[in-house]
């Protein structure tokens, strides 16, 4: 196989709609691994290759358009064998395949044209399959039983083929793949049709796949839906502020950022939704979105009300060890398929996740921050009590006061904070540590839960309440800086073991502990100094494990490799105690990282350090859209810019702003301020960046510079 064709093969091409979504390698085939258009957790389409009798064409290009719709790939015949006339040379017929999801459907057109001077005469050749499979057999779990594939079903003409499946959970789950024209032949999964294109000729197939069959696919149908599917993303991607500047290549970035969140949110009935990434996690999770919604919150609070909305509405209400829930503590993870329905795993709904709940808190009182919206937060106020009450219970039965989590069962996630990975939290010998466990950041994110709420509270005049929050926020504190701190190494461990015991490993975790802005400035100091060192920062961005620590690998998950959003969140703690020049040389790392992986950052990839002429080298098995890996360029850039929108005081507060290098100009289009819209303006004045606000309405609101 030629080196071209090979790398098409393992190639991926992704497209999203609502909860479902499709993967396909470079020519658009599904057809291996984790290939298959997918709809609640469960792959509807197994096969779905295209074939030139029982050659695959050769592949020109294959792209998905910049805002996520459409993808199309362009090919054409190799050589040919006679068919009722004399053999047709390669590269004389052009196949253009165009496909994209609406509707929870996949619609695909297949176009021919000749461009030869002699006839040329095809079997066009589509193979079909449906193998029902859950996403976590896909991710390669076994399954002890399965429910019963059932006979395929030829659709009238033959123009389809129906397959069923009834799971163990008596479920009857159908897939139904369509043609616009009854086939020639059909032999098995296979329905080919005999194509006849004189010179110059032109003709089209169109296809449909779905749970069922509505109507015969057609040109009609076909339009309309794109129509319709292309108005809806532009809608989503039209949605809060937009980044400009006077860098192109930089702009394509902000702009493949934005189209990947857009692709990624699905409409639910509480609000916009970032789901958390394709192939594996096209579903909602608790951490991630809540870390997106606080990525992209300066720009766009519309998906944090989304995402509160959303997991307010799923807060436990009961303890189960299976699920680790209990009552007011937040979603980790939900999931709609087979092995989920029958509880073979917990992630149906499961909660074995310790920080969605202070995130959750967090991102509360940073949207009423930035919106002013009260009544918002009123309604929100039962649900924060609620998961409030629960780290209070935790921390309260903690010996040592931490938010700590131990799973409750063993079909539950080992590891429940970001890092969650079996091999993720150990000590400094390699040994993993004995449970419960506090991680470093987690009693970042209690600290800060609770000064949220003491900050809501005395919005809501409820002073005795506000008092008792920053009581528990300052005891936080204070056991975090005794227990935590590593004298003899200036940095924070990862974790305190059941036993008390200080894990004394040096990981990224502590710049979470930065953004929270728990620790003193000048431990902050040692820190972001130290992050900043070739131990941590490679080039690319921040390993998740400082180089020689135990376990240190960078290939691994979480051992030593580079996160983008973990590396934002870094970057943004670092910004919050002043070392912004820092801050810019995070951006630009992750800029040109994102340009060796065509403008898009995948949710990891491997820690080698950089090295002059060569790429940053994948993670092989990495979502890729990811939305906290599409978030992260708009909070590095918020980061380097110091901006913060206050809505409650209707104004902007600008913190020594610095620019991407490189860059010149930064507008921020569109910010909603309240009922107003305005403009950001950053521009390189001589050694220093100007900052001025345009009011859309003609009046400016009021900018407070922190020097």
């Amino acid at each position: 196989m030629d080196p071209a064709a090979s790398a098409a093969l393992y190639s991926t091409q992704v497209l999203k709609d609502g909860d479902s979504f499709l993967v396909a390698n470079g020519y658009g085939d599904i057809d291996e691994g984790s290939t298959g258009f997918f709809q609640d957790d469960t792959r509807l389409l197994s096969v779905l290759r295209l074939r030139l009798g029982d050659t695959q064409p050769a592949l020109l290009s294959a792209a998905v358009t910049e805002d996520n719709v459409f993808f199309g790939a362009h090919m054409t015949n190799r050589a040919l064998p006679p068919l009722g006339g004399a053999a047709a040379p390669h590269g004389l017929l052009h196949i253009l395949r165009i496909r994209f999801l609406h509707e929870e459907r996949m619609y695909e057109r297949v176009a021919f044209v000749n461009y030869g001077n002699q006839p040329v005469a095809v079997t066009l050749r589509i193979e079909l399959d449906a193998d029902f499979r859950d996403m976590f057999e896909v991710r390669g779990q076994v399954r002890p039983a399965r429910g019963q594939l059932m006979a395929h079903e030829l659709l009238g003409g033959p123009q389809g083929m129906m397959f069923r499946y009834r799971g163990l959970d008596d479920l009857l789950r159908t897939s139904c793949v369509t043609f616009s024209r009854p086939a020639t032949r059909v032999d098995g999964n296979a329905f080919e049709f005999l194509l006849e294109f004189p010179p110059g000729a032109e003709d089209e197939l169109f296809i449909e796949a779905g749970r069922d069959a509505p109507a015969p696919p057609s040109r009609s149908r076909h339009r309309a839906a794109a129509a319709q599917a292309q108005r809806r993303m532009r809608a989503r991607g039209r949605r809060g502020a937009r980044v400009r500047s006077s860098g192109p290549l930089f702009d394509a970035w902000m702009q493949r950022s934005r189209a990947d969140l857009a692709l990624l949110t699905s409409e639910l009935e509480t609000g916009p939704y970032p789901y958390a990434g394709i192939p594996w996690f096209s579903t909602p999770f608790g951490r991630d979105a809540v870390v997106t919604a606080l990525q992209t919150l300066w720009l766009d609070p519309g998906i944090a009300r989304g995402v509160l909305g959303f997991l307010a509405a799923h807060q436990a209400q009961e303890e189960s060890s299976f699920l680790d829930s209990a009552p007011g503590k937040i979603m980790h993870e939900t999931r709609k398929g087979e092995m989920a329905a029958m509880k073979e795993l917990p992630f149906g709904r499961y909660y074995g996740g310790v920080d969605t709940t202070p995130l959750f808190i967090m991102l509360a009182g940073a949207f009423a921050e930035r919106t002013g919206d009260l009544a918002f937060v009123d309604m929100l106020w039962p649900a924060l009590q609620s998961a409030t009450g629960w780290i209070e219970r935790v921390c309260d039965a903690d010996p040592r006061g931490f938010l700590s989590y131990a799973r409750g069962e063993s079909t539950g996630l080992s590891n429940q904070g970001w890092k969650d990975s079996e091999d993720s939290v150990f000590h400094a010998d390699g040994r993993f540590p004995p449970g419960p466990i506090s991680l470093v950041e987690v009693q970042g994110y209690a600290f800060a839960a609770f000064r949220a709420m003491a900050s809501l509270a005395r919005l809501r005049h409820e002073e005795d309440l506000a008092q008792h929050w920053d009581a528990r926020a300052e005891r936080m504190r204070i056991a975090v800086e005794e227990r935590f701190w590593m004298e003899a190494r200036g940095f924070y461990g990862i974790a305190v073991d059941g036993e008390g015991k200080l894990c004394e490993v040096r990981s990224s975790n502590p710049g979470h502990l930065l953004y929270c802005g728990l620790p003193s400035a000048e431990r902050a100091a040692s820190v972001a100094n130290q992050m900043m060192t070739p131990e941590f920062h490679t080039g690319w961005g921040l390993r998740t494990l400082a180089k020689g620590e135990a376990r240190y690998n960078p290939m691994s998950y979480h051992n030593g490799s580079i996160w983008p959003h973990d590396s934002a969140l870094c970057a943004a703690g670092i910004a919050r105690y002043g070392h912004h020049d820092a801050v810019v040389h995070l951006l630009r790392s992750a800029f040109e990282a994102a340009v060796h992986f065509d403008m898009r950052l995948p949710e990891l990839f491997c820690g080698f350090p950089r090295v002059q002429g060569a790429p940053p080298i994948a993670y092989p098995v990495a979502c890729m859209p990811q939305a906290w890996a599409a978030g992260a360029p708009f909070m590095l850039l918020q980061a380097c810019l110091g901006v913060q929108v206050d809505g409650l005081r209707g104004e902007v507060l600008v913190e020594r702003p610095r620019l991407p290098m490189g860059i010149d100009e930064v507008r921020i289009l569109d910010v909603a301020l309240g009922a107003d819209r305005v403009d950001l303006l950053f521009r390189r004045v001589g050694p220093r960046v100007g900052m001025f606000v345009e009011g859309r309405g003609g009046r400016a609101p009021p900018v407070r510079l922190r020097n």
